[in-house]
């Protein structure tokens, strides 16, 4: 075992009476040492109650015969992040959560890990620290909120956030506005929707690195509970069988992956995300691949804040495995990758059902006929841009409209809810981009407020920072090169014209080359001042958004 490096042996006595000190006696430091890191805070309402599944994981972990060592990360809550400088330290605490775990792991030597994790960065900071330590790992997540309810309809995160919108253009009153204030988020757990956490949670499950139902039992209900005590379970089998991430998760694996959030049309970071999980596993994947891969998958699940349905009524209808066992079936995944389970994808989905064809459609009657990602390339994102087509009004598929340009999300923001934009517009938020930010913030607060003003269906956003997975209409992000680089969104002016295409990928700024050459000769990049050093770290090795915002050598 790698705990033997620090425990076994006279020359390790000092080890042990440091170990005893805490508490712990020679039988149970004898045991593999199981990490359980606990992202626990009182801020996030994700992980507010992940207290609970840790003691699930570890009483389990003891059960079986492991020795559980708790200990904790840091974690942003998105939403409370959102709209202002707080954001731009979510996507960087990805690395330092991956980081800090690294540091736990070798610092004290030891044999393996369960994660539990449940919001936006924290989840794939702990899988990236998963594949660079490659010991065995599985994660569990705290579960998904329960939807709340508001004039007799489900309502979730994305709903409050439009609804400032509605106040902002006079359709709804200060009173409705604390009415829906008050039960949007009814429970504790990752915001119902569709969005980045419940969108990664299910990725981590098709990924195989987490149990059957890790995606969408809400975080409520007790079988939630009881699938912490199998991860705890599970990780015993695996440290005897010496089984590890980068034996369970192939390029076959994030295959699967991919295809499944084109089906469920998950977040538009997931092409953030999963990139930076395949580089930490020394695996390639690329937006190219998101892009074939929604060319050849169905939408077949509608999900909010594109359609009407939250994570609760996925899990009714057979969750994840359901979603995957259609894909399978439909010849669109891999069965033969392995998972926690210790038993391959197939294996895993026999006998799975889908309990409700409404949520989760047949492969030949979907949502729409391609997957819920697109990859647009042209000389306005020559590296690639990402947009959720799956929520995209049919009328926005294809538009053109002058630009209207901002060198921050707040000076976009301020313009929005002045009712200084207009109908056929493109909004244009760049330097928000890894570097030019930095952090490449997420864009909820305008995109919010111009569904809100109902002029989704009017206006598009385009940006070289992200959105939240609670957005929806004509939003396109992670345009690279970002404007900090010297990508061409740099050189977009007030009036340009650009064309946006959906269905034939294309992200153009009608403007001839010559024209683009002058500019560029004349262009100096926007100073980006903070007086955060972390953040100034951060800038100094981030790479672009269409590698996954990861670090450079």
């Amino acid at each position: 075992m790698r705990s033997d490096k620090a425990k076994t042996g006279p020359e390790r006595a000092p080890h042990r009476s440091l170990l005893k000190a805490s508490g712990y006696t020679d039988w149970e430091i004898s045991r593999p040492w199981v990490g359980v890191v606990n992202p626990y805070n009182a801020i996030i309402p994700g992980h507010v109650h992940l207290n609970r599944i840790t003691e699930g994981v570890k009483a389990a972990v003891y059960a079986f015969g492991g020795f559980p060592l708790e200990f904790p990360v840091i974690g942003v809550c998105d939403g409370i992040a959102m709209n202002h400088e707080g954001m731009k330290f979510s996507l960087p605490s990805r690395e330092l959560i991956m980081d800090s775990i690294e540091i736990m792991v070798r610092a004290h030597a030891l044999d393996a890990l369960v994660l539990v994790t449940n919001c936006d960065k924290i989840i794939p900071g702990m899988a990236m620290a998963a594949f660079s330590l490659n010991i065995p790992t599985v994660m569990i997540s705290g579960g998904p909120m329960l939807a709340g309810v508001s004039g007799g309809k489900d309502v979730d995160l994305s709903n409050i956030f439009e609804a400032v919108g509605k106040r902002v253009a006079g359709l709804m009153t200060d009173d409705e506005l604390r009415a829906i204030e008050d039960t949007t988020c009814p429970t504790c757990g990752s915001c119902a929707g569709m969005f980045t956490a419940n969108t990664m949670n299910c990725m981590i499950e098709a990924l195989g690195l987490a149990l059957p139902g890790n995606g969408t039992i809400p975080a409520v209900y007790s079988a939630r509970d009881r699938l912490a005590k199998e991860a705890g379970r599970h990780i015993m089998m695996l440290v005897e069988k010496d089984i590890r991430p980068k034996d369970i998760v192939t390029a076959k694996s994030f295959a699967n992956a991919v295809a499944v959030d084109m089906a469920l049309g998950g977040s538009t970071n997931t092409a953030l995300h999963l990139p930076a999980l395949a580089h930490a596993a020394g695996i390639p994947l690329s937006l190219d691949q998101f892009e074939e891969a929604s060319r050849k998958t169905p939408h077949i699940c509608s999900m909010s804040p594109g359609g009407n349905h939250h994570i609760q009524d996925l899990f009714a209808a057979g969750g994840v495995q359901a979603v995957m066992a259609r894909l399978l079936e439909g010849g669109l995944i891999d069965g033969t990758p392995l998972t926690v389970t210790g038993r391959t994808v197939e294996e895993n989905l026999r006998g799975v059902r889908v309990f409700d064809d409404n949520v989760i459609r047949p492969l030949e009657n979907p949502y729409h006929a391609q997957g819920g990602l697109a990859i647009l390339k042209g000389n306005l994102a020559p590296e690639g841009s990402v947009v959720k087509q799956s929520a995209v009004d049919p009328s926005m598929l294809k538009h053109s409209g002058p630009a209207r340009v901002f060198d921050s999300e707040e000076a976009a923001s301020e313009a929005i809810l002045a009712r200084k934009i207009n109908d056929g517009d493109v909004v244009v938020i760049r330097y928000e981009g890894p570097k030019g930010g930095p952090g490449m913030r997420e864009m909820l607060g305008p995109t919010s407020s111009l569904a809100g003003m109902g002029m989704d269906k009017t206006v598009a956003l385009i940006t070289d920072g992200r959105f939240s997975g609670a957005s929806r209409g004509a939003s396109i992000g992670h345009v690279s090169p970002e404007a900090a680089a010297g990508g061409n969104i740099a050189l977009v002016q007030e009036g340009d014209t650009i064309e946006i295409d959906i269905p034939s990928r294309s992200l153009h700024l009608a403007v001839p080359d010559e024209e683009l050459e002058k500019r560029r000769a004349a262009w100096k990049p926007a100073e980006s001042v903070t007086d955060s050093l972390f953040l100034e770290r951060y800038r100094s090795v981030v790479t672009s958004g269409s590698r996954g915002a990861v670090f450079g050598k």
